[in-house]
């Protein structure tokens, strides 16, 4: 499982179309309703967030606009729209760790969208993340 902290406008359209069933799949985790994944270290963010499926429901709302953005048909039941929801924080080596590992993944399958994003030094996070100092996460080094 992979919830990208960095903006999904960066992602390649297999990257942003596997995000958002991981993200469906984290909310139905934090809303009980499955037995896997329970203790995915990705999941401790949103779990340790003062409201856990208002969290993941807001990080689904801003792939949601995304996709759509780009022509897709995500299904928008899948999650409800919240006007508000707590702001959660990332690292600044988060993003840079996320930077370098999309730059990877693209290399094999999207070389078009390599290009742009190696022309970006500093990406922007997700829009329910604030950033702050810091290396990579720890639950990103628990793997």
């Amino acid at each position: 499982m992979r919830l990208w902290s960095l903006h999904p406008k960066y992602l390649d359209a297999k990257g942003l179309v596997a995000l958002w069933r991981e993200a469906l799949l984290a909310k139905k985790v934090l809303q009980g309703k499955t037995r896997g994944y329970k203790h995915h270290p990705q999941l401790l963010r949103f779990k340790n967030s003062e409201r856990p499926v208002k969290s993941i429901n807001r990080y689904l709302s801003v792939v949601y606009e995304e996709a759509v953005n780009r022509g897709y048909s995500f299904d928008k039941r899948k999650f409800k729209r919240s006007s508000s929801s707590p702001e959660l924080t990332v690292t600044i080596g988060q993003l840079t760790y996320e930077r370098e590992h999309l730059i990877n993944k693209l290399k094999a399958r999207d070389p078009k969208r390599l290009k742009e994003i190696k022309k970006v030094k500093h990406v922007l996070p997700h829009p329910m993340f604030r950033v702050v100092r810091g290396n990579v996460e720890t639950w990103e080094m628990s793997k």
